[in-house]
């Protein structure tokens, strides 16, 4: 069975997500170091650098809404309600999360919130069809 372009975006988010673990994990041990990284990390570390920080927060941004876009992707597939708005939301959730790291790494303001909110939109536009 294929999956269908809502799963795909939904899987294509997931490898986003160990993409950005991964990111934020080795500059955080670019910073501290492999002994650090290989550690219990029992004491208190010092504040993250800059790409480290903006990397870290990209993550946490990510992971505060992929929870609810993983719901509302599964359960339009379980209902059978998805279609044009499933697929367009899908779609600018993924492409914008995507596009979202890059800018928070930079350092971008203002282009970075308005990607944010496109994001916020795609996912929107799921959880909408659940109620069309």
């Amino acid at each position: 069975m294929e999956m269908t372009p809502e799963f795909t975006f939904l899987a294509l988010t997931l490898i986003l997500a160990l993409v950005q673990i991964g990111a934020a994990g080795m500059a955080r041990t670019a910073e501290l170091g492999a002994k650090w990284n290989a550690g219990p990390r029992d004491e208190a570390t010092p504040p993250p650098g800059r790409l480290a920080g903006r990397l870290m927060r990209a993550q946490a941004n990510l992971f505060e809404t992929l929870p609810l876009f993983a719901a509302a992707v599964i359960m339009a597939e379980i209902a059978g309600k998805t279609g044009a708005l499933t697929l367009w939301g899908a779609g600018l959730y993924f492409a914008a999360r995507l596009v979202y790291l890059p800018l928070y790494a930079l350092g971008v303001a203002y282009v970075r919130s308005l990607v944010w909110l496109v994001a916020a939109a795609g996912l929107v536009m799921v959880i909408a069809a659940l109620f069309a």
